[in-house]
């Protein structure tokens, strides 16, 4: 089990803000992410996820993924489990037979970029520059760490990779007071 430790932000400047990350943090690739929650069993996450490389090459997977989710301060902590579907059209004809239903989905493209420079002994800030169908464009930032988040040591490590995200937020020119503490279904279900 890992545990992420994330921030998203409403984005203003999608071009101006490329161009900082270029500068502050590495390239990595495009991506396209299709997810869909599935219920009333078991609620988790089915992701179909397509990327691009710097080098022209592609890879895409389908993800199993199951959170345990809370946010304080406008910083999510996420509980994560996942592993691979493979095929996923197979593993999605075994969820029906089991009583699933596929149900609320969001579809994101954007471009995944990784810290250039990370303290000694400390995991590195994966920044995607996202827009998520019918919502517009965020930041998401995340640190993702072993262990669970009510682990002991992880409380204090929680306040010092919220800093680091904060820290960094602010090196790249976004506001704080552009952060969204909402997930997206929240967003999404809104009239």
């Amino acid at each position: 089990m890992v545990t992420e430790i994330e921030l998203k932000a409403h984005v203003s400047d999608v071009k101006a803000l490329r161009v900082t990350l270029s500068e502050k943090a590495d390239y990595s690739y495009s991506f396209e992410k299709e997810d869909v929650y599935w219920e009333p069993v078991f609620r988790f996450r089915l992701r179909k996820e397509k990327r691009l490389y710097p080098d022209g090459s592609e890879s895409s997977q389908c993800l199993v993924t199951w959170k345990n989710k809370q946010v304080i301060d406008g910083i999510e902590i996420n509980e994560e489990q996942e592993f691979e579907a493979k095929p996923a059209a197979d593993f999605e004809t075994f969820l029906i037979k089991l009583g699933q239903k596929p149900g609320f989905s969001k579809h994101k493209r954007g471009w995944a970029y990784v810290q250039k420079e990370k303290p000694q002994n400390l995991g590195g800030i994966t920044a995607e520059l996202v827009e998520v169908r019918k919502l517009g464009w965020f930041l998401e930032l995340e640190i993702v760490t072993a262990g669970k988040a009510g682990d002991t040591g992880q409380k204090a490590n929680f306040m010092e990779e919220k800093n680091r995200l904060l820290a960094f937020l602010d090196s790249l020119g976004v506001e704080r007071k552009a952060i969204e503490s909402r997930f997206y279904s929240e967003i999404l279900a809104e009239p």
